[in-house]
């Protein structure tokens, strides 16, 4: 790999929607802490041949061995935790990275470190190494949850009515994964045959559309869900807590219902949005 690499800045803080515009002659700009497999392998696909991260590309608390796929795909992977280069770059400006420096006109404008495999081995390994404190972590978490939403469990919760007719049909719940998209080339003719519901959980809704398939109700946020699949007309379910509600989307031809839920209050509320409605067809 040469000292330098020249090319014009894409920028994204979202991974997925980034990797759909970036090519050989690019240099990726994100903020994705803890790349996860999928972006690694979607952005190696890109051509890119460069990735500078403003937030660490493994924090460390899982082992997380996207970082090290992306460099093995021989793309530099450079962390430049908190560089301010999505307020000083412009999206197709041509910068230059020696080494794990950034610089634009001959002006040094962040300084980060280059992952090499080497490292991210190492650091793997010891990830692995502390798999079983992670999991007891997450299991005094799951038991904490459980004890500050019992009576919300023990009362139900009652979420909002859907168009969208289960009874009587088959269901294939969808979410971004490793080889996501072989997985779904792989039922497209279950799909056809037998048109269960398509529920979509966060990403999953782009990743059907990537395949030609439309979701039929979304549940996660608006964060995880791109415009083209809310335009593409499903019935969306979002979580949002009162202290950060979901910002409203202007031109989403979709029915929406929206639940709110309070952990400090042990409450939930439901609510209908009024938005247009326009099904899509498969």
């Amino acid at each position: 790999m040469t000292s330098e690499i020249t090319g014009r800045a894409r920028l994204g803080r979202r991974t997925k929607d980034l990797v759909k515009r970036l090519g050989p002659q690019d240099v990726a700009i994100v903020d994705h802490a803890d790349i996860d497999r999928v972006s690694a392998e979607e952005l190696a696909e890109s051509g890119v041949r460069a990735v500078v991260n403003v937030s660490r590309s493994s924090t460390g608390r899982y082992p997380n061995p996207g970082p090290l796929e992306l460099v093995r795909a021989g793309v530099r992977l450079v962390d430049a935790p908190g560089a301010p280069l999505f307020d000083e770059l412009t999206d197709g400006e041509v910068v230059r990275l020696d080494g794990g420096s950034v610089w634009r006109n001959g002006t040094l404008v962040a300084e980060g470190t280059v992952l090499d495999a080497a490292l991210l081995e190492e650091a793997l390994a010891d990830q692995q190494g502390r798999v079983s404190h992670a999991l007891e972590a997450f299991a005094e978490n799951t038991l904490r949850h459980l004890q500050e939403e019992s009576g919300s469990l023990a009362a139900g919760i009652e979420l909002p009515a859907l168009g969208t007719r289960f009874r009587d049909r088959h269901v294939l719940v969808v979410a971004r994964g490793p080889g996501y998209k072989s997985d779904l080339r792989m039922v497209r003719p279950y799909v056809r045959d037998f048109r269960p519901v398509l529920v979509a959980v966060d990403g999953g809704a782009d990743a059907l559309r990537e395949v030609g398939l439309t979701a039929d109700v979304i549940v996660g946020d608006f964060d995880s869900v791109s415009d083209a699949s809310l335009r593409a007309g499903a019935e969306l379910v979002v979580h949002a807590y009162p202290s950060g509600e979901a910002p409203a989307r202007r031109g989403c031809e979709t029915s929406a219902c929206r639940i709110t839920s309070s952990r400090r209050r042990e409450s939930v509320r439901t609510s209908r949005c009024n938005w247009p409605t326009r099904r899509a067809r498969r």
